[in-house]
């Protein structure tokens, strides 16, 4: 599970350590910039859990585990 206080505390998180994110942020003008943060707003609201105004995304991934002989 993402569990952070709000959306805002996820982006924040995301576009200032995530670097992906952080250099999408980094190269849109603030129109763009904008419509970027409605996006990410709307997409962890279809997925957001919490409804007591935190965000609580459930999130999958897979593991692999390599062992050298």
């Amino acid at each position: 599970m993402f569990r952070y206080r709000s959306d805002d505390h996820w982006i924040d998180i995301f576009r200032t350590y995530y670097g992906p994110v952080l250099k999408a942020f980094e190269v849109l003008d603030s129109r763009l910039h904008d419509a970027l943060i409605a996006d990410l707003k709307s997409l962890i609201a279809q997925f957001n859990v919490a409804r007591d105004g935190t965000m609580v995304v459930p999130a999958e991934y897979l593991q692999v585990v390599i062992l050298k002989r």
